[in-house]
């Protein structure tokens, strides 16, 4: 039996499909996500793969923006691809396809699902994907990164359901809102209307048709904390720059959706962009931190 663990990117990433043996041969070798999270499951013995990701349909050939990739030896087709900036579902979907090829062609019969942002709603929809069409994905266990399960700030404040008012002149929270506005108008293809309380969350939400779709697979999830300049309102602070506490741990979120979980919060940001912008570590970022690797490991190994 061949074990594997899958990476999966979120909202806007651009990821290149990467096996044990094979990534990008120049930049980051996984992208600016899971280069660094894949390094150390590898150097662990793990088998891991990467799912391809990037903005809009099609292939992931290269990264040509910041801190970047080129020279992708295997790329995938685009109906494999997860479009990042696209539809939870169609993400899905192709995420589904996807995992149903490193079944057929790698020979990987079960895996672990390791996810950021909004990759954790991309790896839900691909379980709800395959049970509808009677071919349940053969995942073990999931570990979310700063997933938005009930909303984002770039969501939240684009939909208008988070202000101005509630940064609470936090000079941090405000550049953030102003910086996740303006990408989401410049961007998004749907994914910022999505990543919302009012998308997810609800009796009606996008949540509610994920019912028993987590019933059998053990979960961790993962919240970066480190903005925490106030404490109201708590669908805001504390959050990683980007997904709120409450929302990467699934508070609220019901059981049937959610049965049981492990929590963990960490004083991090949720990505080396974030932690470029406010001149800190790469390490505080929830994919490049030593501290979250051994979450990881420890959620694996469970």
């Amino acid at each position: 039996m061949s074990h594997a663990v899958v990476l999966v990117s979120g909202g806007a990433a651009v990821t290149p499909f990467t096996t044990p043996d094979h990534a990008a041969g120049s930049g980051l070798a996984a992208g600016n996500t899971m280069t660094a999270l894949r390094s150390h499951l590898l150097d662990q013995g793990r088998t891991v793969f990467t799912a391809p990701a990037r903005l809009g349909v099609g292939e992931v050939h290269e990264d040509t923006g910041w801190q970047g990739f080129a020279d992708v030896p295997l790329v995938l087709p685009a109906e494999m691809t997860v479009n990042s900036a696209g539809d939870i579902d169609a993400a899905g979907a192709a995420l589904a396809r996807f995992v149903a090829y490193l079944v057929q062609e790698h020979g990987v019969d079960d895996l672990d699902l390791v996810v950021h942002s909004m990759g954790g709603l991309f790896s839900r929809a691909a379980l709800r994907h395959g049970l509808d069409e009677g071919a349940a994905l053969p995942v073990r266990r999931l570990v979310t990164l700063g997933t938005p399960w009930t909303g984002s700030l770039l969501g939240d404040f684009h939909a208008g359901d988070l202000t101005l008012a509630d940064a609470q002149d936090d000079p941090a929270t405000l550049a953030l809102f102003h910086a996740t506005d303006a990408y989401a108008e410049e961007n998004s293809q749907g994914a910022a209307e999505e990543v919302t309380a009012r998308y997810l969350a609800g009796i009606d939400g996008w949540n509610s048709r994920q019912a028993g779709v987590l019933a059998d697979i053990p979960v961790t999830l993962v919240a970066g904390t480190y903005f925490h300049a106030a404490e109201q309102p708590p669908t805001l602070w504390p959050h990683d720059g980007l997904v709120q506490r409450a929302s990467a741990l699934a508070v609220d979120v019901p059981a049937d959706v959610l049965a049981s979980h492990h929590d963990v919060e960490l004083a991090d940001v949720h990505s080396i962009f974030i932690a470029d912008q406010f001149d800190l570590p790469w390490e505080k970022g929830l994919t490049w931190d030593p501290a979250v690797f051994e979450v990881v490991d420890a959620a694996l190994a469970g």
